[in-house]
């Protein structure tokens, strides 16, 4: 059997206001035409489908245009909830859904396969929608935490799959103990410890399909992220997009290949001096990319967004990131007035509080001298 695993296509998601679902329905007509090539048996969708537990309409449109499509391809679907979706929501579609698309968020049927048969018997498909420990407490005594209710929700697996045997694949939507540590995690994890999900949660299944974080990751042979189909913030633009093509045997798991998705515009951080990113032909290749700009002069510049914007129309972000940082004597805003014993001192105290220990240059000194002194002028004319 050949199963194609994706996962957190965040449907509704924007990046930095702009909508992300024309970018979108382009990555999943690419992994469709993947299912065809590939002749893909079951593609399985590890939670997060959308963004918000309040999707809009054209989201559901979205998405049911993905799952017909796909099915069209050929292939049986296999959808599981993740922590953005709303269970109840993304549930109630499955029975108003064709026959091989298959919608699984329902905590009582964890331990209940869908059983797909192929050439060598049975596979059974046991998803497990994401599992919110307090709204379980009632159900499964004693558990406070994700690795808790993971863990319930596998001996559940694996006592079932004892009785039927043959071969398995289960689903979840969690953070497992290995992940490669990155910068900007998906944006819902907690990493205090609680929520970390030992890698032996998942033993007993031929393969464990994951869904929660963004870039991909092999955990072992059989435990795998596929990541998002999209980049959705510039702390994942380096990370390749695409998904596991999970090939089992009579036997188990045989083989596993990336196949990788287009990009539909590459993600650029570009970091150096305001004037040299708006004017130096080295980034004339980022011009056509969404770009973060991390501007290093020591004063922030008015109106960056809309300036770098006239040379980098996808410029969504931008950070003013001093090369220096200067923290001066570290007095507070409050203390540095109650020092000033002039207006001058005054006005150079609030200029070193905003601007990170620097005060006026020489040009602005020149201008505050002749504003503060005609001030002077104009109390004694009065």
């Amino acid at each position: 059997m050949r199963i194609l695993h994706t996962s957190d296509w965040h449907i509704g998601r924007t990046f930095h206001g702009h909508s992300t679902l024309d970018a979108l329905r382009g990555v999943l007509d690419e992994l469709t035409a993947q299912v065809r090539a590939h002749d893909v048996d079951v593609v399985v969708v590890a939670g997060d489908v959308f963004d918000s537990a309040t999707p809009a309409a054209a989201c559901y449109t979205l998405l049911s245009d993905a799952l017909r499509g796909i099915a069209d391809a050929g292939a049986r679907v296999v959808v599981t909830s993740g922590n953005h979706d709303s269970a109840a929501r993304l549930g109630f579609q499955a029975g108003l859904l064709r026959d091989g698309i298959h919608v699984l968020t329902d905590p009582d049927a964890v331990g209940t396969p869908l059983t797909i048969d192929d050439a060598h018997g049975p596979v059974h498909f046991y998803g497990i929608p994401y599992l919110e420990p307090a709204l379980l407490r009632h159900r499964w005594e004693g558990v406070r935490t994700q690795a808790a209710v993971l863990g319930r929700a596998m001996d559940l697996v694996r006592t079932d799959l004892a009785e039927r045997g043959g071969r398995s694949v289960a689903i979840a939507h969690c953070f497992a103990a290995g992940v490669e540590p990155t910068p900007h995690l998906e944006r819902d994890i907690q990493q205090g410890g609680l929520d970390v999900v030992p890698l032996s949660t998942f033993d007993g299944v031929d393969y464990m399909a994951l869904g929660h974080i963004h870039g991909r990751q092999r955990l072992a042979d059989n435990v795998r992220y596929a990541g998002a189909p999209l980049h959705y913030s510039f702390g994942e633009g380096d990370k390749p997009r695409g998904s596991w093509l999970v090939d089992l045997d009579a036997d188990g798991l045989s083989t596993v290949e990336w196949l990788a998705l287009p990009v539909p515009r590459r993600l650029v951080t570009l970091r150096g001096p305001f004037a040299d990113i708006l004017a130096d032909k080295a980034y004339a290749d980022a011009e056509d990319a969404w770009v973060c700009v991390e501007y290093t002069d020591d004063l922030p510049e008015a109106d960056p967004l809309r300036r770098l914007q006239q040379r980098f129309p996808f410029c969504a972000k931008v950070v003013h990131a001093p090369a220096v940082v200067r923290r001066g004597d570290r007095q507070s805003y409050v203390e540095r007035v109650r020092a000033a014993r002039t207006d001058r001192e005054l006005v150079e105290a609030f200029l070193s509080h905003v601007r990170e220990g620097q005060g006026a240059t020489e040009r602005e000194a020149e201008i505050l001298e002749d504003v503060l002194d005609e001030r002077v002028r104009q109390e004694a004319l009065a």
